[in-house]
């Protein structure tokens, strides 16, 4: 595993309620590096933090680890089935449909 992937696991961990859950992959591309983070639905709004925060000061360490490492790195988060965002979706869907 590299460092990058590293630190992201140990930190997410360490911030989550299931850490079991926590999973990372790696690839590289023209970008970059790209780290996906998953973890478990309830522990979503942890990872994120109010207004992003959390999730915003994660990008930035990552990209300081990047650049220790001679290497870009970006963070993605992935959204769980039947997250909140896909719950506003539906709601704005049957908003329109009620119009």
């Amino acid at each position: 595993m590299e460092a990058d992937q590293a630190f992201l696991e140990y930190a997410v961990k360490a911030l989550v309620d299931h850490p079991e859950s926590v999973e990372t992959s790696r690839t590289i591309d023209p970008m970059g590096v790209l780290l996906t983070l998953t973890v478990n639905p309830e522990d979503m709004g942890k990872i994120i933090g109010k207004n992003g925060k959390t999730a915003e000061a994660l990008r930035i360490l990552l990209r300081i680890v990047g650049m220790k490492n001679n290497a870009r790195v970006n963070l993605k988060i992935n959204e769980p089935v039947g997250g909140k965002r896909e719950q506003e979706f539906h709601s704005v869907d049957e908003a329109v449909d009620n119009l």
